[in-house]
């Protein structure tokens, strides 16, 4: 059965925590695909705001 885990961080190094804890959980051959994606948006005061996420799919 494939399963996905998805991760969503404000920052580059934290989702990077997050993602090899998670992994940290499975054997190599579980993990079938991971997406990364960075998204910036501007906020009204012109603060630079970052998005990091990752999809995980993986087998149990």
């Amino acid at each position: 059965m494939l399963k996905v885990a998805v991760f969503d961080e404000e920052h580059e190094k934290d989702l990077e925590e997050e993602i090899n804890h998670f992994l940290a959980e499975l054997d190599d051959n579980q993990v079938k695909d991971i997406k990364y994606s960075v998204t910036l948006t501007i906020d009204d005061d012109g603060e630079q705001l970052y998005c990091y996420s990752a999809l995980i799919l993986y087998r149990i």
